[in-house]
């Protein structure tokens, strides 16, 4: 389990001079764009950066002649380019590449896809993920794609990472935080939510159903490096809606828990 000394993003601190301000509100404006707004105009890339409209404005048509976005005149959008950073982490990062085997071998096992996933903010990112073998493909709302980020709040594999956090940075993760209801079964209320962040961390697991996604239910387990820290997440997700708590545990949580072992001393 991490300590308190670790901080929720990883950021590094640095000194005033050293803070790019142009970098960061060009970053802000990438960030504006998820699957809610795939194209957006100045106004809507300002309101959602938080910058000036004239500001979004620039950093749009910046960012459109370097390649990373398209346009129309009007509306931007992402352009392939933006898929090297990605392609970057994900060829050079140690974490997807140590786990694939893992998640390949799940998948050929059970016939069911099985990802790993890491926390990043109020939101968790799939970085390693397998097919499905043997078994319909379903489409999911929110996706299983490499890179998807789902909310961390309504999944199992946010759970388990959180549960992973020390207390204080949980406290801060939880403060003030709004919990948007996805579905009629998605927890809402922080109190709630902060009992079932306890539980995984007390069971070392934890079954999420239909909370992002009606019909979905996942199994994840904390992935914890050779000192203890929790690192990534693994989980199982099954689509249908007819898979029981009790089921899932007794036939995917000893495979979860065993790959978690085998996988610890590559983390």
């Amino acid at each position: 389990m991490r300590d308190d000394r670790a901080t929720l993003s990883a950021k590094m601190t640095i000194a005033k001079p050293d803070f790019i301000e142009g970098i960061a509100k060009g970053m802000a404006v990438l960030e504006s764009f998820d699957t809610e707004r795939q194209r957006l105009n100045a106004t809507l890339a300002a309101e959602r950066a938080g910058l000036t409209r004239a500001a979004a404005r620039r950093h749009l048509l910046t960012l459109a002649h370097l390649g990373y976005l398209e346009t129309d005149g009007s509306y931007f959008w992402m352009a392939p380019k933006v898929l090297r950073f990605s392609g970057s982490y994900l060829a050079s990062s140690r974490l997807p590449r140590a786990l694939q085997p893992t998640l390949n071998r799940l998948a050929a096992q059970t016939q069911e896809s099985f990802s790993a996933v890491v926390l990043d903010g109020e939101e968790v990112v799939i970085v390693a993920r397998s097919g499905s073998y043997g078994a319909p493909t379903r489409v999911l709302a929110y996706g299983l794609h490499l890179g998807a980020r789902l909310p961390a709040h309504a999944t199992s594999t946010g759970r388990v990472l959180l549960a992973g956090l020390g207390s204080a940075e949980l406290s801060q993760w939880l403060k003030g935080r709004t919990l948007p209801r996805l579905t009629p079964h998605t927890i809402t209320k922080t109190s709630e939510l902060r009992q079932r962040i306890a539980q995984a961390r007390k069971d070392d697991f934890c079954f999420a159903s239909e909370e992002h996604e009606l019909g979905v239910q996942a199994l994840a387990v904390p992935l914890r490096d050779m000192q203890g820290h929790t690192v990534a997440a693994l989980n199982v997700v099954l689509s249908g809606g007819h898979h029981t708590e009790e089921g899932l545990r007794r036939d995917m949580l000893p495979l979860l828990f065993e790959a978690a072992r085998e996988a610890r001393a590559l983390l």
